[in-house]
């Protein structure tokens, strides 16, 4: 395959291609996977969950995904390996991940992600599914191969384990340079495409926002609303926790911290909005469900929080009312209280 660029007078000028990593870093394959599954995988979308995650035998799986039906997808990139490695390198990711329960994929997903929100309220909000689809996760392993060049025996190989049963894909790619800097990547599925056998079926971190980059995401709306967090953080002495999306707001308590809720940004998959964290309460405070229940029957009493699965949100998407900002902020401080008469499950000192 050849590419070319037309200017103005129709002339055409060759896209060079050359090796990817002549040009670039083995990493930075894997930030262009991790940023944009959706071009690579068309068939299936992929929540990516996890990067560089070390298994039991101390070797490291380059990328790890959910797909919309909850199962798990192992990414491989194939470097300097040879075939033979590379397969084996694949196989051994798989014997791992398939015994992964949800407690560890969420626990591999929120440091890959740096927040606490949960897995099973992000992958429902990222595919948006019916809040009353339930999703089982990890029933079975997608595997999956990324290399500039499939070699014929990677491709046999992968054949005969697709026909053995196995749900694996290999994907080529290609890499261009233009004279003038510009660069061109294609892709194609090399093993999968085929009918026989389809079906159902530690982690690297993103990198953080701060406040001035969420601040300068949000709308006129939802910076009005973020002020009004911010001052009421600043008089209760809470605390953000930034993450690669947006912010966890935190009471200090015996040392450790509780997660009161969360802020999401107008680009996030939440979109621009205020989450609930039942899930920090119900891990961490003694007699959470007490807490819990009055939190949000609370909430939903003001009439603009709605279901998010096993949380409420509050979608600041209609022009801003004060009232609202400063009723939910009450509640909080309500909560607050509460969680400070109950104390952690825990004690720091035991």
């Amino acid at each position: 395959m050849r590419l070319f660029t037309l200017d103005e007078t129709g002339k055409m000028f060759p896209y060079n291609e050359i090796r990817f990593k002549e040009e670039n870093r083995e990493a930075d394959l894997e930030t262009i996977l991790d940023n944009n599954p959706e071009y690579f995988f068309e068939s299936s979308r992929i929540l990516m969950i996890g990067r560089q995650i070390t298994t039991n035998l101390n070797s490291c799986i380059d990328l790890l995904g959910i797909d919309g039906s909850g199962n798990t997808v192992v990414i491989e990139l194939k470097r300097d390996k040879t075939p033979r490695e590379t397969i084996a390198q694949l196989l051994e990711y798989a014997s791992f991940v398939e015994n992964l329960n949800y407690t560890q994929l969420d626990e591999i997903f929120q440091n890959y992600l740096g927040e606490a929100i949960g897995l099973e309220a992000y992958h429902q909000q990222f595919f948006q599914n019916a809040n009353d689809t339930g999703v089982s996760f990890n029933k079975c392993t997608k595997l999956i191969i990324v290399a500039q060049k499939i070699t014929a025996e990677i491709k046999q190989t992968a054949y005969y384990l697709r026909k053995q049963g196995l749900d694996i894909y290999c994907f080529e790619f290609r890499y261009f340079t233009s004279k003038t800097g510009e660069k061109i990547l294609t892709n194609d599925m090399i093993v999968g495409n085929e009918e026989s056998i389809r079906r159902e079926v530690q982690s690297a971190s993103l990198p953080k926002i701060d406040e001035p980059q969420f601040r300068k995401s949000l709308d006129r709306d939802g910076l009005r609303v973020f002020d009004k967090i911010s001052n009421f953080a600043k008089n209760h002495r809470l605390f953000f926790r930034w993450g690669s999306k947006g912010f966890s707001l935190n009471m200090e308590l015996e040392n450790s911290f509780v997660g009161l809720f969360f802020g999401y940004p107008p680009h996030s998959v939440f979109k621009q909005s205020i989450y609930t964290g039942f899930e920090e309460i119900r891990k961490k405070v003694y007699d959470p469900e007490n807490i819990v229940d009055f939190y949000r029957s609370k909430l939903e009493s003001l009439g603009y929080f709605i279901k998010a699965q096993t949380n409420i949100k509050w979608m600041i998407d209609s022009e801003y009312q004060e009232e609202r900002v400063e009723n939910f902020l009450v509640i909080v401080e309500q909560v607050i209280s509460r969680i400070k008469t109950h104390g952690l499950q825990i004690r720091s000192d035991s």
